[in-house]
């Protein structure tokens, strides 16, 4: 993976935090998932909440433990999201939770992930001060995400997962900031 962007650790580690703070904030998040080959689609919303997270909050320094991390202070800023999500369609009510991501250098450390609540560490770079892109790889599936602040109201994400070298799901969301 390469950034377009400055390549030293800290620096990048910089401009993430940057794009966190730029990040907080209430978000109305409308996603449509596809399922390769099939083409099933399934669409949700889900009303979202970043904070940003200074390095040694209580937080950090549990996903430092959930990670066993020897000096917990490494990680230098994250995130805490929460969530509730319903079918677009019907509005059924799908799930609801939280999760929390914390930086160091150029890992990104999560206390849980799309398809496990196990611990996991993705790789980030920044494609430039905008865009947040992350790859991350367990129970045999891939994860390719890009996450892209456009102005101040509004972000887009894509995630591609993958299998066995197969991609096996597209998400595409819009999020428009509500607060």
């Amino acid at each position: 993976m390469k950034a377009l962007i400055q390549q030293n650790p800290s620096d990048i580690a910089s401009q993430v935090a940057d794009y966190f703070q730029r990040s907080i904030g209430k978000w109305y998040s409308e996603r449509r998932y596809y399922t390769l080959p099939e083409g099933e689609t399934q669409e949700v919303a889900s009303e979202i909440t970043v904070e940003f997270l200074e390095q040694g909050s209580p937080e950090l320094i549990n996903i430092a433990q959930l990670h066993q991390l020897d000096d917990p202070t490494i990680i230098t800023c994250g995130s805490k999201i929460n969530w509730k999500s319903s079918n677009s369609v019907s509005g059924k009510k799908m799930a609801e939770g939280s999760t929390v991501f914390g930086v160091s250098q150029t890992l990104l450390y999560r206390d849980q992930a799309f398809m496990t609540s196990k611990p996991v560490v993705a790789q980030y770079y920044m494609l430039d001060a905008n865009t947040l892109c992350l790859r991350t790889e367990y129970n045999g599936s891939v994860f390719e995400e890009e996450l892209k602040l456009v102005g101040q109201r509004y972000r887009t994400r894509q995630t591609i997962i993958s299998r066995a070298g197969e991609q096996t799901m597209i998400g595409q969301y819009l999020e428009k900031r509500i607060e």
